[in-house]
């Protein structure tokens, strides 16, 4: 009679006997359930469960589900590449946010038509139903399998480093290979040495395709050989791989780099160098409004603005503790009059300087400092990305110096101040992010870190947003919120952020009076509401794919003549509009009026005013909208009157 084991399944206790398998316990089918937690730990669902264990469920529609999917993909991908191209030498292949690679030393680089027929030999390999089946090995064991795989064994020798794509593979335990199975003979098809856990078999992959290939270095390093990287995504449905398609498609429509090139908004010339951006005179345009807009919410809550220059010597930033945390990211310094002077990669030392500059008292606190203030940051030409990841960026810096006491009230008038401000823009679909100490990396006590970041916790939690936590991503000097918001096409960009921070103070022996007499620290907030302008800028232009509201389109009236004749005419309504702050263009242009229409649509204008014989008889307009509606015969106040109404709401249209 065979033993008897007691598990906890769905918060219930259970009895099963020995050898009874996760996915057994589950009674779970390989396509919905598709593997297993046990004791909070991912583990395959032929995992064998012992006594005591808590078993639950990891379903495919999970994030750490698609996970899983995806890993499993990335293996039978690469079980693809090395059956058609024998030579190849394996790298690594983790899943990734929204799908997978796998890296591959290849003689010749992946041509699209090669990823055609990886994609194929893929399908069948699914179709065939191979088993993934897990087996322990010992170090030895596993240099001896993998003799002719190099990447691999190198991974083996590092076992229990850091890099999380490489713990996928090796991780800190007992080494396992996972073996690929022929379903009926049982005989190995291919393996990888691999952590796991994976899907029962490959029909356990719902959905798949293959994106695109490109090169990468082998961990990350310029000094390492450069592979071949293939990216594929999948999904736990059909359904939902098409709506991930469909959504890249539209996205690739957004890509602000495209539209800042087809609406003249901004470029990149080459003679400025690498992520160095300039706004032409409509892009300076919806810069200005969107600064002005700003600057306006924040003298209504009582910031004062503050200029702060662009370089400094080096003592800046090593009180501030960049220079031993952040140097990778600072451009390197420049040798002027006998010392060293770095760009500026942040704001808040030169703030600090301002506020030491003379005895303070708390009466002045909460003393709230504003910058548009221009940093530098040596960003690795690889993550560069057109105003979304740039070297030169403005940041709408903020610091706030406060007591102890003022700091939750602080932080809670900020944050709903900074929703309002986001929200403003046209952007309303938010959830928080807690970023917590890097045990490697900070500075100041743990407790002053745990109040900090209980603090912003409870501030967090008090505005009934959904809140996720990212462990160990707080900067080196206090834990942060940061807003991320989700985009009309429901991509998640991460915006505004503050951080509360007990250790600057310190650092730049910051003091105030208090009202006893005595010399206490402040506390210091420090706020970017849209993060930088640019990567804000960038995030404007695909959420609205272009088609700014009227408040901020560079051009936000155009008048159009239906002949020469109504030209001056329509440049009459123009200076009406112009005096009410309205930006108008009138086209002149020797063109037909239906190619003026259609130059102001590529444009994306909001409105157009059109206007003939008729129209200034009655002293009226043609009113026509970006969507292509239009209204005859409206008289020209009233025109007036809707498009200052539209700008001055700030809706769209």
């Amino acid at each position: 009679m065979s033993a008897e084991l007691r598990i906890t399944l769905a918060g219930a206790e259970r009895v099963v006997a020995a050898g009874t398998t996760a996915g057994d316990a589950l009674e779970a089918d390989g396509r919905t359930v598709i593997a297993a937690r046990v004791n909070g730990e991912a583990r395959d669902l032929a995992h064998q469960v012992a006594d005591g264990d808590v078993v639950e469920p990891i379903e495919v529609s999970s994030d750490e589900g698609r996970a899983i999917v995806r890993h499993s993909t990335a293996h039978v991908m690469a079980q693809a590449v090395q059956e058609l191209f024998p030579g190849a030498k394996l790298g690594i292949g983790p899943p990734v946010e929204n799908g997978f690679y796998y890296d591959f030393d290849v003689e010749q680089a992946f041509h699209p038509d090669d990823l055609k027929r990886v994609e194929k030999r893929m399908r069948e390999i699914v179709k065939q139903g191979q088993l993934f089946s897990r087996r322990a090995v010992s170090d030895d064991e596993a240099r001896e399998e993998l003799a002719g795989e190099p990447y691999k064994l190198e991974l083996i020798g590092l076992k229990g480093g850091s890099l999380e794509e490489e713990s996928v593979e090796v991780g800190t335990g007992q080494l396992t290979i996972y073996d690929n199975l022929d379903p009926k003979t049982g005989e190995l098809c291919w393996k990888d040495l691999c952590r796991g856990p994976h899907v029962p078999s490959t029909r356990s992959i719902p959905a798949f395709k293959l994106m695109r290939s490109g090169g990468a270095y082998w961990r990350g390093s310029e000094k390492n050989p450069q592979l071949q990287r293939i990216y594929g995504t999948a999904w736990e449905s059909r359904d939902k791989q098409d709506d991930y398609l469909k959504m890249l498609e539209e996205a690739e429509k957004r890509d602000h780099r495209k539209l800042g090139a087809e609406l003249d908004l901004f470029s990149f010339p080459d003679e400025l160098g690498s992520g160095l951006a300039v706004f032409h005179p409509k892009g300076g345009v919806i810069r200005r409004v969107m600064e002005d807009y700003s600057r306006r919410k924040h003298e209504e809550a009582g910031y004062e603005f503050v200029n702060t220059p662009h370089i400094t010597k080096e003592k800046l930033y090593q009180v501030s503790g960049h220079l031993d945390w952040y140097r990778d990211g600072m451009f390197p310094p420049m040798e002027l009059e006998g010392a060293r002077y770095y760009l500026k990669p942040m704001n808040c030392p030169m703030h600090n300087l301002i506020f030491r500059a003379r005895g303070r008292s708390y009466r002045e606190l909460p003393l709230r400092l504003f910058e548009f203030g221009t940093v530098y940051r040596y960003e690795k030409s690889g993550v560069v990305h057109g105003l979304t990841r740039v070297r030169g960026l403005t940041q709408d810096d903020a610091h706030i110096y406060c007591t102890r006491e003022e700091m939750r009230d602080e932080l809670a008038s900020l944050l709903r101040f900074v929703l309002d401000l986001l929200r403003d823009y046209g952007l309303d679909d938010f959830y928080l992010e807690l970023s917590t100490k890097d045990p490697e990396k900070f500075v100041g006590s743990d407790d002053a870190w745990e109040e900090a970041t209980e603090t912003l916790r409870e501030v967090a939690e008090s505005e009934h947003l959904d809140l996720v936590l990212d462990p160990g991503g707080a900067a080196f000097y206090g834990p942060k919120i940061s807003v991320q918001v989700r985009d009309a096409i429901g991509r998640t960009w991460q915006m505004s952020t503050i951080q509360l921070d007990f250790n600057l103070p310190e650092l730049f022996e910051l003091e105030y009076q208090a009202a006893d007499g005595t010399r206490k620290q402040p506390v210091m907030i420090h706020r970017a509401l849209f993060g930088s302008i640019e990567r804000f800028f960038g995030v404007m232009v695909e959420h609205y794919a272009g088609a700014f509201p009227p408040w901020l389109a560079p051009v936000q009236v155009a008048g159009i003549p239906i002949a020469d004749a109504h030209i001056p005419y329509l440049q009459d309504v123009a200076k009406k509009l112009r005096e009410r702050g309205i930006r108008i263009e009138v086209d002149t242009a020797d063109d037909r009026m239906q190619k003026k229409i259609r130059n102001a649509q590529k444009s994306k204008v909001p409105f157009m005013l059109l206007a003939g014989d008729d129209d200034i008889a009655n002293g009226a307009v043609s009113f026509r909208y970006r969507s292509g509606e239009q209204k005859n015969g409206v008289p020209v106040e009233e025109a007036i009157a809707e498009i200052v109404d539209a700008v001055e709401r700030r809706i769209q249209v």
